[in-house]
């Protein structure tokens, strides 16, 4: 196989590994981002609620459209950022930078390469999100959407394309100013440890890829937590006869959660992203370094 084609399908398995691992924590932060302030009292009032009116499985609510989507994402997501990473190792080769090979990057280059990593997951990434949130703050009782194809079908006849793409301007923000931060700050520690110890690549321990995955999960939500926020503000608003339509634009959506709800509506739910990050950001990573390494002794 090509490099493309090898990035593409460790990427795919560093999807997987995110959504089983992230998936309940997940669902426990879209409802304390999309309801009512007073709906909770916390992260485990949240959860428990879940558990007692909708069951254990309600946790996994919402799963077939990320595992089959974040699947795709991450797998655009590594196969565009070792595609840009290999560019930039060419331009520096043609200009005697970067080593022998042209592969040791600089800051910019890393963060570059993972902003265009972002937007090109964010071709994706909108619509599964979208589709997930739907499911996932959906009522138990008489819900709009029997499942992800059902969501897809009953949204695209009512609205069309933009319908299901919904949300997609703040998700094309969110993932090109996160997933910058992101690979970044894992190439940076990951660099770090090959240039101390003298190693490659393929000899860092499975711990450690779990580590620097984790670290580079919680640089992401330092950034990108209150535009997630209104990303899921975004993709709930509308489609209801019972509530209509809050917000004309992403804009005025920011404007009125600052108005009516305060700062602090910006951080609802930052919790259980905090809980998830480590886990579901190492488990990519680890899912990722180990399909790579597999792939590439084929």
């Amino acid at each position: 196989m090509n490099k493309t084609v090898k990035d593409l399908t460790a990427g795919t398995a560093g999807g997987i590994a995110q959504v089983l691992v992230g998936q309940p924590f997940d669902i426990v932060k879209v409802r304390m981002q999309t309801s009512a302030a007073g709906t909770y009292k916390g992260m485990l009032d949240c959860a428990g609620q879940i558990l007692k009116n909708e069951g254990p499985l309600a946790f996994y609510k919402g799963t077939v459209p990320p595992l089959l989507g974040i699947g795709a994402c991450v797998s655009i997501q590594f196969g565009v950022l070792e595609y840009t990473k290999r560019f930039f190792a060419s331009q520096n080769l043609s200009r005697g930078l970067g080593g022998p090979d042209g592969t040791s990057l600089t800051d910019g280059q890393f963060y570059w390469a993972g902003v265009a990593a972002g937007v090109g997951n964010s071709v994706v990434s909108g619509p599964v999100e979208h589709i997930r949130i739907r499911l996932q703050t959906q009522s138990a009782v008489n819900p709009t959407y029997a499942g992800p194809f059902d969501a897809v079908r009953k949204i695209y006849s009512a609205h069309g394309i933009a319908g299901i793409y919904k949300g997609q301007v703040v998700t094309l923000w969110r993932e090109a100013a996160g997933y910058g931060i992101y690979f970044w700050a894992y190439e940076k520690l990951v660099q770090r440890e090959i240039s101390k110890k003298g190693i490659r690549r393929d000899q860092i321990s499975a711990l450690n890829a779990v580590l620097y995955g984790a670290g580079a999960g919680y640089a992401l939500w330092a950034v990108i937590y209150p535009i997630d926020m209104i990303k899921s503000r975004m993709q709930t608003d509308g489609f209801s006869p019972s509530t209509g339509q809050k917000y004309k634009s992403t804009l005025d959506c920011v404007r009125t959660v600052w108005r009516t709800e305060g700062i602090r509506a910006f951080t609802r739910g930052l919790g259980p992203t905090l809980i998830r990050s480590p886990f579901a950001n190492g488990a990519t990573f680890l899912g990722f370094e180990m399909a790579s390494r597999v792939l590439n002794n084929s």
